[in-house]
């Protein structure tokens, strides 16, 4: 990612989650995850009530290959580039972290995240890294979703608008 405002710093690869996390071992690291398509007011809630979590928020974000995987053609609508680059315009945003596969698992253990926190729509045990958070001492929070926000219900908007 290039960018003239030096976003591409707070992009952090896989393989420098481990030492980050050694770097900021007196800070309360809390890590959410999304595709983040199309980012919108329920993202920018989810993002600010996670950062008032801890001192530092790392946002998981789904490669273009795993959003198209999970979410299917034409998705997604907004490359990974721009999409960690509106994140990180967030001031609820301190880091991206961009991952492959079709869950953050293996990016939660390389981090080690103090507080993982999804939307409260995700039930006890639906959590994907949340035995491993909480084996290792900290915590889950499921945070309220703003009703009538999903990138899925915008998409179907549009098309509804256009006909």
């Amino acid at each position: 990612m290039e960018s003239v405002s030096g976003s591409e710093k707070r992009i952090l690869k896989r393989e420098q989650l481990l030492r980050f996390r050694e770097e900021n071992g007196d800070r309360r690291i809390v890590f959410t995850n999304g595709c983040f398509d199309i980012i919108h007011r329920g993202h920018v809630e989810l993002l600010e009530q996670a950062r008032a979590f801890g001192d530092c928020l790392v946002v998981g974000m789904n490669s273009d290959e795993s959003v198209n995987r999970l979410k299917g053609a034409p998705r997604p609508l907004v490359n990974a580039d721009d999409r960690a680059f509106v994140l990180l315009g967030l001031s609820s945003v301190d880091y991206v972290t961009v991952f492959g596969e079709d869950t953050p698992l293996e990016t939660i253990t390389a981090l080690r995240p103090d507080v993982l926190v999804k939307g409260s729509e995700y039930g006890e045990g639906e959590i994907v890294g949340e035995d491993f958070v909480l084996q290792a001492g900290g915590r889950v929070e499921r945070i309220m979703m703003v009703a009538g926000y999903s990138t899925t219900s915008l998409i179907e908007k549009m098309k509804q608008e256009r006909k």
